[in-house]
């Protein structure tokens, strides 16, 4: 079984066509960790909730968690989240680090 590690860092673009699903499923999970909740007009429940943004550190991170598998499983069903972790840096940002492995693939 083959770990991901996926990050709401911006990627290389979007790529319209791409090669693998494997590519496919990766380019959608950072969209939707990337996407702040509210902004996709016909769909406002897409994206991560950004209300966290100034609660406690441990707070956020206990939200965002939660949050960010929530969002997985409705928008990416093909894969199964195995953890969430963050990165952070000195100015309080986190930056959501998931692992998740592609459902039906060794």
């Amino acid at each position: 079984m083959k770990i991901y590690d996926v990050t709401a860092a911006a990627g290389p673009g979007i790529d319209f066509a791409p090669e693998t699903e494997t590519e496919e499923i990766l380019q959608n999970l950072r969209t939707i960790l990337a996407t702040a909740m509210g902004s996709v007009l016909l769909d406002r429940a897409f994206g991560v909730d950004a209300s966290y943004v100034d609660r406690p550190m441990a707070k956020a991170r206990a939200l965002l968690v939660s949050e960010i598998i929530v969002k997985i499983r409705k928008y990416e069903p093909r894969v199964t989240v195995t953890s969430v972790d963050f990165e952070e840096n000195m100015d309080g940002i986190l930056r959501p680090k998931v692992q998740v492995k592609i459902n039906g693939m060794e």
